[in-house]
Parts: C-alpha cells; sequence; structure tokens
C-alpha cells in the first residue's frame, strides 16, 4: 500500500512536541511491515540543510500566493520524504507555528500540495493510495481532494491534540483556493469563520487519534467544540495508541545518559541519578525520592497542580525537577520555588532533548497530572527507563499506567501512580503514595520493572493504521 503522511514538524529537525516524535518512527514502523510509506513536510531550513536531496519530482508555479513550489524527494535515515520547497512560505527559522499574518496560507500550501502529490503523483510515477494528516495544519487536505478534480485518493486525519484548531476569518477563503461551495457546514465553515481541523475531521474518510479514551472523550467532553461532529463520525473512529521509538529512547543504548542499563542491570541506573542532582544543583541524597517533570507549562498539562504541592513535596523528603517552558506566570512561580527549597527543587526554562533524556534515566517519579491528554509520550518514556509515572486518569494516561493499588501490587500489574480529580489535593494523595511506596525498596522494584517489561513499540500502532486503511471502500486506484 502507498500512503502519504502530511505533516508540519518531523524530529529530530523541527519539534514542538510529540507529533515530531510520532512523524519519525510511525512510517519506519509501516515499512517494516511491507507498506511504502513517505513523508510530505516543509522544507523548512532546518530540513533542507540537514537531509540528502535526490531530486526534484514536482514542481507548482505558485501555491496561496507564496510563490513557485518545488516537490524535492528526499531522504531521511533511510526515510523517503517529500519536501515542498517554497521559500515565501517556509523559509523562516524558528517554531513553526509563529501566528503570522500568512499562517493559514502557509499551511494551505502544505494541504494543497499533498492533494496534488494524492491526484497526479511524482514525475517518477509514483501517486499515493491514502493521504494521512497529522493535526490541524493539513486539515484543509481532505477539502482540496473532495473539492478538486481528477482522482481522489482515500483521506486519513489524526487527531494529536484538539485543543489546537486551526480557525481562521472566512474573508480568507478566496486566499485558499477553494470554491464558495466548500463554505458549508459539511465543508471547511466552523460558525462563521473556517476551521481547518474541523474541515479535515469532516471530509476524510477515516479519522484516528491517539488513545482509545481520548477518542471516547473528545465524543462527549473535552472536544472543545466538535464533540457533535465527532459523535456523528463516531463509526470513522478510531483510537490508536502512539508508541515508543527505542532506537532513540532506550537505556541501554542511549548514548546521552551517564550509565546505560536494562533490566538484565538494575544497578547501573542509580550513577545516572547522581549525575543528574550534579549538574541540576540539587543534593546528593539518596534517600530522596527524585520527581520530574518534562513538558509544556500549559494549563492542560496540569503543573499548576504540582506548584500547589510544591513545599509538601520538600516536607516529605523529595526533591523535585522541571524541564519545561510556557505559561510566564507559571514560570516565575517554579523559578520562585527553586529559591525557597535550595538544593531540594530545580528549575529548567526551556527544553533540551539530552537533558530529557537524562531526565528519565535519573527520575524516580515522572509527573504527569494532565488535565486532558491525548496520549503523551513521557510516560511512555518513564516507563522504559524505569521511572514510575504519577499521572491522571485521562486519555492515553488511562490507557498506558496502571495505578498502584492494593490489588495491583499483590498481582503484580502496577506500574505507576494515578489520581482522579484535577486538584492539588488529589495530586497530593498520590504524591503520598508514591512516597510510601518508595519507603518499600522491594515492592518500587517490582512496579519498577512491571513498567520496564511493558511493550510499548510500534509494531503493534503500525498494525492497526494499516488495518484502518482497509476499510476505507477502493478509489479507483
Amino acid at each position: 500500500m502507498r500512503v502519504l503522511f502530511v505533516a508540519s514538524e518531523l524530529f529530530p529537525y523541527v519539534k514542538t512536541g510529540g507529533l515530531g516524535d510520532v512523524m519519525a518512527a510511525l512510517p519506519r514502523a509501516m515499512r517494516a511491515l511491507g507498506a511504502d510509506v513517505r513523508i510530505l513536510v516543509p522544507a523548512y531550513p532546518a530540513i533542507l540543510n540537514a537531509v540528502l536531496v535526490q531530486g526534484e519530482v514536482g514542481y507548482l508555479p505558485d501555491i496561496m500566493g507564496g510563490g513557485p513550489a518545488h516537490i524535492l524527494k528526499a531522504e531521511a535515515d533511510g526515510l523517503p520524504l517529500y519536501l515542498l520547497d517554497q521559500p515565501g512560505h517556509f523559509n523562516r527559522k524558528g517554531l513553526p507555528y509563529d501566528y503570522s499574518e500568512d499562517l493559514p496560507r502557509r499551511f494551505a500550501a502544505l494541504s494543497f500540495a499533498a492533494a496534488h502529490l494524492g491526484r497526479v503523483g511524482d514525475s517518477e510515477g509514483w501517486r499515493p493510495e491514502v493521504l494521512h494528516g497529522h493535526d490541524w495544519p493539513t486539515g484543509l487536505m481532505p477539502a482540496y481532494v473532495a473539492f478538486g478534480g481528477g482522482p481522489r485518493p482515500a483521506t486519513v486525519m489524526t487527531i494529536h491534540n484538539i485543543a489546537f484548531q486551526g480557525r481562521f476569518s472566512r474573508t480568507i477563503l478566496p486566499d485558499l483556493w477553494l470554491p464558495p461551495q466548500a463554505y458549508t457546514q459539511e465543508g471547511v465553515e466552523y460558525h462563521g469563520d473556517i476551521g481547518f481541523l474541523k474541515a479535515g475531521l469532516r471530509l476524510a474518510d477515516r479519522i484516528s487519534t491517539v488513545s482509545p479514551t481520548y477518542a471516547k472523550e473528545i465524543q462527549h467532553f473535552g472536544g472543545h467544540g466538535l464533540e457533535g461532529l465527532l459523535a456523528h463520525r463516531s463509526k470513522d473512529l478510531r483510537g490508536i495508541l502512539n508508541g515508543v521509538d527505542k532506537t532513540i529512547w532506550n537505556p541501554a543504548t542511549d548514548p546521552h545518559i551517564q550509565s546505560r542499563y536494562d533490566l538484565r542491570h538494575p544497578s547501573r541506573r542509580p550513577a545516572n541519578r547522581t549525575d543528574f542532582q550534579r549538574r541540576l544543583g540539587l543534593q546528593e541524597d539518596p534517600a530522596a525520592p527524585l520527581f520530574v517533570s518534562v513538558g509544556r507549562l500549559d494549563p492542560l498539562k496540569g503543573l499548576d497542580l504540582v506548584l500547589d504541592n510544591v513545599d509538601h513535596l520538600v516536607h516529605r523528603g523529595g526533591q523535585l525537577v522541571l524541564i519545561g517552558s510556557g505559561d510566564p506566570h507559571a514560570e516565575g512561580a517554579f523559578r520562585q520555588a527553586a529559591q525557597r527549597h535550595p538544593g531540594r527543587v530545580a528549575v529548567f526554562i526551556g527544553y533540551d532533548e539530552v537533558l530529557a533524556h537524562r531526565a528519565f534515566a535519573a527520575a524516580d517519579v515522572v509527573l504527569v497530572p494532565s488535565r486532558q491528554e491525548p496520549c503523551g509520550l513521557t510516560q511512555l518514556y518513564a516507563q522504559v527507563y524505569g521511572a514510575l509515572p504519577l499521572v491522571r486518569r485521562t486519555g492515553g494516561l488511562a490507557d498506558t499506567v496502571v495505578g498502584a493499588t492494593a490489588e495491583t501490587l499483590a498481582n503484580g500489574t502496577a506500574t505507576g501512580f494515578m489520581f482522579d480529580a484535577a486538584s492539588g489535593w488529589a495530586l497530593g494523595e498520590a504524591l503520598n503514595s508514591a512516597f510510601d511506596l518508595f519507603a518499600d525498596p522491594a515492592g518500587w522494584r517490582q512496579v519498577q520493572r512491571q513498567g520496564m517489561k511493558a511493550d510499548f513499540s510500534w509494531a503493534g500502532p503500525a498494525q492497526a493504521y494499516l488495518d484502518l486503511y482497509a476499510t476505507i471502500p477502493p478509489k479507483g486506484h
């Protein structure tokens, strides 16, 4: 099967969250199962200057007023790519979502180029049977397929985070090269505006999101206004968990950590804890459970609940490290907490890939107290590295962590800690459970081993996507 993934991010070149990681891993897993999967991404300078460009396989004199657009064939570590080389839209530094005036035209151009490849293929004769878009920047792709001429490939949209929808004024409809008849409830119209993600979810043949629980939640609550549409399309919606790329996230081979280890050699792990404490300026206290949070400071991530518990955590003898950035108020509050508890709380504002690897290898507990979490990769990385995730019961967190209770500890299935209410008190109770278990080294090691044994490979999700494609009726290819 010929499949074209379309996305705005690709690790390690351009990444703002888990989407970039997924784009680097899932296509490889699907190719290992025999599918001819390729990826179309914008030719940001960070990508264009790093990959092997093999030649031009398509050309459009203009897309969305951004000037000439060259479709380049490239390769990155054996992964075949198409790069949309349109300097007028994508020759820029920094993150892809800078919210400048041309933001909707920029990603409309990406969607249009994808639909073009789906209709006519490249100059070497390769044409995808399935166009698979990821998140709102690719949401207009099914619209260009539906309202354009020529062959119609199958279309799939994956929701990685429904909170980000790409909603813009209806006045830009002509700038998006869409016909007037596209502006209806059955098309791109969304409460008087144009909705990129809404259009994709309405017009794609199939929809997926990144965990079974999240797929249920967004049909009833947490759909950020799209609950009705998703409930209407429930038969076409699948929840498929993300996986872990063990070529990158593997404590047995990780080049970024101080001491490599695995299930058979757990005694090598503590050296990472000591190294991390030194680097972050923490006291080298082996009796203090080390709690780590890695991720965006966003209200949906629930880090305010951690702030409510900093003093409690330190009072009970723990240490806390925060690695992340986002809300300025939260950044300032965590900095104040570090000043209040020197040697016990450390804060790194920003994101550093190497430091994140070291954090997972050092942590006793990784905090993921999200109010809403589509899938989450942090809790998966934690388990792979032998840290116990402490999560709220929502989305993919509920699907991938088994909370420690009397029953799960007795039967050996627990892999972490879980709480329900999005409150500081509920998180505090879960922290107490973590402290109590930490005082039982044998019980702690049992939960740690159970998490490290879990299978989070991409093989299962890859097959699930291929099975989803197989449910789409043929379209004449």
